[in-house]
């Protein structure tokens, strides 16, 4: 096994050990580890603290950027829908899991499974509703105003 991901796994379970669920990732490049997470739900009552996250807000803090081109996560789980594309909108190079979201399901987590098939469905298929509510048209768009600020 990779030894960033045997790291990726070591905090996941001294993540479990502390309370936590069993989420440990590492944020690699350049054959360095940059920066590590693990999930602190328990901690932080933050539903965004999940291990990948934390990595890349590490990262991007440290290194004062947003472009994390080229970097690699390792991750003891399948990231979920949000980290995923967290890791999408940072420009994460690649992505290695231990254990899938089928497996996480299997022992209790499904809640990444059940959104990655909400996200399968139509907007008005979802069990969340989510409806558009436009400007109006005499009213000022901030996307038009970042786009003439460009």
């Amino acid at each position: 096994m990779n030894s960033f991901m045997e790291r990726a796994i070591e905090l996941a379970i001294a993540n479990v050990k502390e309370g936590g669920q069993p989420f440990g990732a590492v944020l690699v490049k350049d054959d360095q580890i940059i920066t590590e997470g693990v999930n602190e739900l328990h901690i932080v009552h933050d539903i965004s603290g999940h291990a990948e996250l934390l990595a890349i807000r590490r990262a991007q803090q440290q290194l004062n950027t947003n472009d994390l081109t080229g970097f690699t996560m390792y991750a003891s789980g399948e990231p979920c829908p949000m980290c995923l594309a967290a890791m999408y909108f940072a420009n994460v190079k690649d992505i290695y899991f231990a254990e899938s979201v089928e497996q996480a399901a299997k022992v209790g987590l499904s809640k990444s499974k059940f959104i990655y098939n909400e996200l399968k469905q139509d907007k008005h298929d979802r069990s969340m509703m989510i409806k558009q509510l436009p400007i109006e048209e005499k009213s000022i768009s901030p996307m038009q105003i970042w786009k003439d600020n460009q």
